[in-house]
């Protein structure tokens, strides 16, 4: 049997090997044909030669990464350890700067490596198409860049919309005035911004129309200068919808796209607007699309394990 012996000089083992050992516990569940021992500021790997090579290897883009970030965590570790290349988890140090100072003194920034490419994304681009499942925090992020955005005075206002697909045509059945009947599908987006904005402030942005939130049916006619814009639930809207979202663009304008392509919640037949935009905007320069994953699920990770699980399903019958 083959030994590998590993002596962390440059980093406290505490931290790189997490509390109780932690993270040496993920490695172990990556690496279950190999005996690893942590101690001190040692780590002993037992193993075959060809599987010692390639756990040093990631051990390596490991300590890189703890080096450069000065934090691991479950995510990281999964995503550096299951990524084929540097590029697929590895940004810019920038990018993981704090977008926000939050309410409560929160630090907002971008958690993961898409996210943080998300942020790249928007730094370069005047579109971006954020896509991924719930809760791989594409909208929470968009809405960080929009307040940051505002807060900087780079824009004079931030849109937020949303197609209301499950009120359909019934909106008017609901009670109470527009606002009222328009909440529950702007709550996600109320949420975000309750994080990054003191209530009096928002409320105070939101009445002198600094902070527009508004269905996707307030957009047609309008030109949206000096704006950022965010579309969230894209993959509700029809083609028309998409077509004349995109082209409301103004001047200093900066368009956020998010959407999840498996949770379309249109009528049979009707193409989703985000998916036939992905397709038609694929080559054009000055927009970018980032892909986020189940690895992103900064939420409970049982919501992980439940994404794996359904994923697994439609595979299958699909």
């Amino acid at each position: 049997m083959n030994e590998l012996i590993i002596e962390l000089t440059e980093i406290n083992p505490r931290e790189f090997f997490g509390l109780q050992n932690s993270n040496i516990q993920l490695l172990k569940k990556y690496f279950p044909k190999l005996k690893i021992v942590a101690r001190g500021s040692k780590m002993k790997v037992y193993g075959d030669e060809d599987m010692l090579e390639e756990f040093d290897m990631r051990l390596n883009m490991l300590l890189e990464h703890f080096g450069k970030y000065n934090k691991l965590d479950e995510n990281v570790i999964e995503r550096v350890l299951t990524s084929d290349s540097k590029a697929d988890y590895e940004t810019s140090v920038n990018s993981g700067e704090t977008l926000v100072h939050g309410v409560g003194g929160k630090l907002i920034k971008a958690q993961t490596a898409n996210q943080r490419k998300l942020v790249e994304s928007s730094n370069k681009n005047d579109m971006v198409f954020a896509i991924g499942p719930a809760g791989t925090g594409k909208t929470y992020t968009g809405v960080a860049l929009a307040v940051k955005a505002l807060k900087e005075k780079q824009v004079r206002r931030i849109i937020l919309t949303r197609p209301a697909v499950e009120a359909g045509e019934n909106l008017g059945f609901l009670p109470g005035d527009l606002k009222e009947k328009l909440d529950p599908y702007m709550q996600p987006l109320y949420d975000a911004l309750r994080d990054m904005i003191p209530a009096e402030k928002l409320d105070s942005f939101i009445e002198k129309g600094i902070i527009q939130i508004a269905p996707m049916a307030f957009m047609r006619g309008r030109t949206l200068d000096n704006a950022f814009v965010i579309l969230d639930e894209a993959q509700n809207t029809t083609h028309a919808q998409m077509k004349m979202f995109l082209t409301r663009m103004g001047k200093n304008a900066k368009f956020i796209i998010t959407g999840d392509p498996g949770q379309i919640d249109l009528p049979r037949r009707v193409t989703s607007g985000l998916k036939e935009a992905l397709l038609v905007l694929k080559n054009i320069q000055g927009i970018g699309m980032i892909y986020l994953d189940d690895k992103d699920v900064i939420r409970h990770k049982l919501v992980k394990k439940v994404i794996a699980a359904y994923k697994e399903i439609e595979n299958r019958n699909g």
